[in-house]
């Protein structure tokens, strides 16, 4: 990767991922684009930014063209949650983002990372381990645009030789960016309300498992997969990956460990809860580890420990 252009970069894993990049390619590398300017944001502020509406192909291409870029990091979506609520919307951006991503890859030939989710599975995927290749039959128009996307990207591989690459994110827990929309959030918000408020209500049921992984560990897998040798790659869209699988009590009592006086009570949203059981427990990760080395720092308790230090440090001012 020498110029990479990143849509959706004002987003949770975005606001990380830029600065992530400039760090390792230098800050005239990495264009970041999203629909909109948000006043301050530091992605505007440090570094290259271009307003950029996906759906918009002609602009799309210009962009692309205008600073030479050779990898598109494609992460405009609408989440799980927010998806749920308006799915037509979700489909249109989900997929017809994609659409214009994988036709200005085709067209100027340009290399391609687009996310996939654990929400590409559904309640009659293996719920326990769920491996790299098996049934994908989601519930919820988030999966149903992921499984798509997985298979366009193949696709485009196949037929056009666009070397399209993606991940299957578990939930990711961020003490950079607030929550987005996705069901796996909570796992952000009750940090939180523990260092805000020393408790928290989780919309997620207690014993609900779903894969966990801290964003550091997520960027750093984005770039290994990109930077992977394509020879070692049998499959490409997407790679299961993960760092951890927790309930919410089981959160509750590594923030414990941290915070004593921790509580936690539940009010369960039946739509959040409805998509996390419909999603894995945990995943098989074997084929990332064996294709491209993925590897991962942060379990829970250390995770935990980051982020309480962070966030007290970040809500003080």
């Amino acid at each position: 990767m020498k110029k990479i252009l990143i849509t959706g970069a004002l987003g949770q894993i975005g606001s990380e991922l830029v600065p992530h990049l400039q760090n390792i390619y230098g800050e005239s590398a990495v264009i970041s684009t999203d629909v909109r300017k948000i006043e301050n944001h530091p992605i505007i502020e440090n570094g290259i930014f271009e307003e950029l509406d996906v759906l918009n192909k002609e602009k799309y291409s210009s962009i692309v063209n205008k600073y030479k870029v050779d990898t598109i990091i494609h992460m405009a979506a609408l989440l799980s949650a927010t998806a749920e609520q308006n799915p037509l919307l979700a489909w249109n951006l989900n997929m017809n983002g994609l659409i214009n991503t994988l036709e200005v890859c085709r067209e100027l030939g340009v290399n391609l990372f687009h996310p996939s989710s654990i929400a590409s599975f559904g309640p009659t995927s293996p719920q326990v381990d769920t491996p790299q290749n098996t049934i994908e039959r989601p519930t919820t128009m988030y999966g149903v645009t992921k499984v798509a996307g997985e298979l366009l990207c193949d696709y485009y591989f196949l037929k056009y030789q666009v070397d399209s690459r993606g991940l299957r994110f578990p939930g990711l827990i961020s003490n950079v960016t607030l929550p987005g929309g996705g069901t796996t959030d909570y796992a952000v918000s009750i940090y939180y309300d523990a260092v805000k408020h020393g408790k928290y209500t989780s919309y997620i049921a207690e014993n609900t498992y779903m894969p966990m992984m801290y964003m550091p560990d997520a960027l750093n897998a984005v770039v290994d997969l990109m930077e992977a040798n394509p020879s070692n790659l049998k499959e490409r869209n997407a790679f299961n990956i993960s760092s951890m699988s927790f309930s919410p009590e089981e959160i509750a009592s590594s923030i414990a460990k941290i915070i004593p006086k921790f509580q936690l009570s539940y009010n369960v949203d039946p739509l959040r809860q409805a998509i996390a059981n419909s999603w894995p427990q945990s995943l098989d990760c074997s084929e990332a580890k064996k294709q491209w080395n993925f590897t991962y720092k942060y379990d829970l308790d250390s995770m935990s420990k980051d982020m309480i230090t962070k966030l007290q440090i970040k809500l003080k001012n």
